[in-house]
């Protein structure tokens, strides 16, 4: 008999906070960490995958406007809505239990530039007439991720979303083949505008953007890293230099040729 923590829709299992003396972290098992927190700095990134999403800084350093699919602990969320004050944010959450929990990851409260929507992603994502300069993609059930978040359809709804000098950032898991695809279904739906592949432990950081044109070289990437702001400088000083070395990865035939079909690919289950 199936409990509250594993209901029938994985977009309704009820998560659960593990305390410890550091950190309060989210999880749906206890085989995968979804977030982590600080109690004495709840907006530091604290896993290495998030602080390498905010590698869009080098694409995009002043957003605007930034949707996040997927809210679990807030961490992006909460780093951005303070670190970024020009930005207007929106999160979408497809599972209640996870917004009913934004208090305890001291997630903000809405305001006139933050929201947390309760919406499935690739629907908000498809019906949208918004334009934001950056999409990160960051969500996972306790089965990993979605497989409406890892179609054909999804990544170029995802585009059509951007603005013309816009970036898409994917947080994909590696435990299988599966993310190797997808890296080329991205590429696919992107019209091989795919600046950067960066490998973390367990996790594959996706850079894409609308269009080549719009890519960050190497030359415009030192200017723009030297004029961050030091606590950005901090967050990437680990991730930066081989955001730079993926500026370029070829899409495979074999990758494309996944996606000709527009079948969605199923993922084991991720860090989010």
């Amino acid at each position: 008999m199936l409990n509250d923590f594993f209901p029938i829709d994985p977009d309704v299992v009820r998560p659960f906070v593990y305390e410890d003396e550091r950190t309060l972290s989210l999880h749906f098992d206890m085989s995968a960490t979804q977030s982590r927190m600080r109690r004495d700095d709840p907006t530091a990134l604290e896993l290495e995958y998030t602080r390498t999403m905010m590698g869009f800084l080098l694409f995009e350093p002043e957003p605007k406007s930034i949707l996040m699919i997927g809210l679990g602990g807030g961490s992006l969320a909460k780093y951005c809505y303070r670190h970024l004050p020009v930005s207007r944010i929106t999160v979408v959450e497809i599972n209640p239990h996870v917004i009913e929990l934004r208090d305890a990851f001291c997630v903000p409260r809405d305001d006139q530039r933050f929201r947390v929507v309760r919406d499935d992603g690739a629907a908000f994502v498809a019906r949208t007439s918004e334009r934001y300069e950056v999409v990160l993609v960051d969500g996972f059930t306790y089965e990993g991720q979605p497989e409406r978040l890892c179609t054909a359809y999804f990544y170029e709804d995802c585009r059509a979303t951007l603005t013309e000098s816009g970036v898409m950032v994917v947080n994909l898991h590696v435990e299988d083949a599966g993310p190797n695809a997808l890296v080329d279904g991205i590429g696919c739906a992107f019209d091989g505008a795919l600046q950067v592949v960066v490998a973390e432990a367990g996790n594959r950081i996706v850079f894409a953007t609308r269009s080549p044109e719009s890519a960050c070289r190497t030359t415009e990437l030192r200017r723009r890293w030297a004029a961050l702001a030091d606590v950005h400088k901090r967050t990437l000083s680990t991730s930066a230099r081989r955001i730079a070395s993926g500026l370029r990865r070829p899409q495979s035939e074999a990758g494309a040729q996944a996606f000709a079909g527009r079948e969605p690919l199923r993922l084991a289950v991720g860090c989010a």
